[in-house]
């Protein structure tokens, strides 16, 4: 990956709606160049979608929480059984399994507190686990910046 790859990438990054005439413009390349490009990027997987990024408030998801789990159970069908049940839930936006104090980490989205009460139910319903704690967001500082490549 070369200079000009990573600028299509940060471009890319910043506003996938970007015509190829336009992205070719911003990284100063052919749009036959840039197509060919683009589609050398992509066949490498480094693209991994394209997709709209919404407000979160704007469509009434108003509350982000960050939830840590720790279990007793790591166990392969435990773990499948978790992350099925968990990735079931449409509010949980991001799914980690970390090192530390916690085995995982989630972020939720809900309407609010009420809301987020009844995905924390759901959360703890499916299986056995040792400890949640959940944190709630009072601002977002900085949220799904790009990847610095």
């Amino acid at each position: 990956m070369d200079e000009i790859d990573r600028k299509l990438l940060r471009e890319l990054q910043l506003d996938a709606s970007l015509s190829q005439r336009d992205l070719a413009e911003r990284v100063g390349l052919s749009q036959n160049a840039c197509w060919r490009r683009l589609k050398a990027i992509k066949e490498r997987g480094l693209i991994k979608n394209q997709t709209v990024t919404l407000d979160a408030p704007g469509v009434g998801l108003t509350l982000t929480a960050f939830v840590m789990i720790r279990t007793r159970h790591h166990s392969k069908e435990w773990l499948d059984t978790f992350r099925r049940a968990i990735t079931l839930i449409d509010n949980v936006i991001d799914f980690y399994r970390i090192a530390g104090d916690y085995d995982y980490m989630l972020k939720v989205v809900a309407q609010d507190m009420n809301d987020f009460d009844r995905i924390y139910q759901r959360i703890i319903e499916k299986v056995e686990l040792d400890a949640v704690t959940s944190y709630i967001t009072m601002e977002s500082i900085a949220d799904q910046r790009p990847l610095p490549v």
